[in-house]
């Protein structure tokens, strides 16, 4: 597949900028993969399509306020901090980005705060735009988290809005389930999903399990290869228990249905795979790429949102779903005024 094939003009419209005032009632529109056929529903019918015995399998990492401002020492020039993952608890290490990143060279102090009570070192250059920061801090370890997180903010994806976020953020940012702390991005399917709708699971014999996956900026970095199969994708880390392993295994051995919600958890899912298509528990790094063609050994269902043009998770979804059904799908989803983006509307392929 190349690149140019999963553009398609986005009207700035149609990109959702706040949620929906109820979680479970963005629309849904619902795509056969096997016929086309395409129904519209509202995400709370979800459930008409799955049985009992069936199994959900959810991602339930937590965004942290990965988003800091600063200022640079001496000049006091603005300075954007994206932290990207811890590299070590004790010295206070983090790989990052900043923005604008030619400003910053190694021996840069900056400031973090309105009192500028944070303060940061560049130890280090890793790329055009990375460098690894020293946070100069003589507190215990869980005193320097609050003290970082409470002057960073919510990474929310500037294409949303570029103000900061509101109070509504703060909860409808993270799925009720969010539990593991380090993602940079939110599982966006998983936000659809509220609390009568787990009830109504739980009445229906529907189980629910759970997968983490750190999901990083490898997802939104632009693809800058036509040949999709030279594209290196950052790798992530995840992991997979015991128990959810053999959740899902035991509901593939009787036959039941495996939803994958969301492209985090498809790729989660796929990364640790036997040769008798079996889950292996896992606890590391991911870089699989899926994009089309692609055989898939455990989800018979995706639930996913709308995306952006060219990026990876329409190139997952396209893998899933089929290139043609998938891009037909959007045609018919532009048309009807389907919301894209992260706090967008959903859609399930069955």
């Amino acid at each position: 597949m190349k690149l140019s094939q999963f553009n398609f003009t986005l009207p700035a419209s149609q990109i959702a900028k706040y949620p929906a005032r109820y979680r479970d009632e963005s629309r849904l529109l619902v795509l056969n993969r096997k016929t086309g056929e395409i129904e519209h529903r509202i995400f709370k019918d979800i459930l008409d399509y799955a049985d009992e015995g069936d199994l959900f399998v959810f991602n339930d990492s937590k965004v942290f306020p990965a988003r800091l401002h600063g200022n640079k020492e001496k000049t006091g020039a603005e300075i954007e901090v994206f932290l990207l993952r811890e590299l070590n608890a004790e010295q206070h290490l983090w790989d990052v980005l900043v923005d604008p990143a030619r400003k910053i060279r190694i021996g840069n102090k900056l400031y973090f705060g309105d009192n500028n009570e944070l303060v940061a070192e560049v130890i280090d250059n890793t790329t055009s735009r990375g460098r690894t920061l020293r946070f100069l801090y003589d507190g215990s370890y869980d005193e320097f988290k609050k003290a970082l997180f409470s002057v960073g903010e919510l990474p929310l994806p500037k294409w949303i809005r570029k103000d900061k976020p509101e109070e509504i953020d703060k909860e409808r940012f993270h799925t009720i389930y969010a539990v593991h702390e380090g993602a940079v991005a939110t599982p966006a399917a998983g936000l659809h999903f509220s609390r009568e709708l787990f009830k109504k699971m739980e009445i229906k014999g529907i189980d629910p399990a759970f997968i983490t996956l750190y999901m990083g900026l490898g997802y939104f970095r632009s693809v800058d290869v036509e040949d999709l199969s030279k594209h290196k994708m950052a790798s992530e880390q995840m992991y997979i228990s015991e128990e959810t392993a053999d959740k899902v295994n035991a509901v593939k051995s009787a036959g039941h249905k495996t939803f994958a919600v969301g492209v985090t958890t498809v790729r989660a899912l796929e990364t640790p795979v036997t040769t008798e298509a079996r889950v292996k528990p896992f606890d590391g790094w991911t870089n699989k790429f899926i994009f089309p063609p692609y055989a898939f050994s455990i989800p018979d269902a995706v639930i996913t949102n709308f995306h952006l043009p060219l990026s990876i998770m329409l190139m997952t979804t396209a893998a899933f779903g089929g290139y043609d059904n998938v891009m037909k799908a959007y045609k018919v989803a532009l048309k009807e005024g389907y919301k894209f983006g992260t706090y967008g509307d959903a859609m399930l392929i069955i």
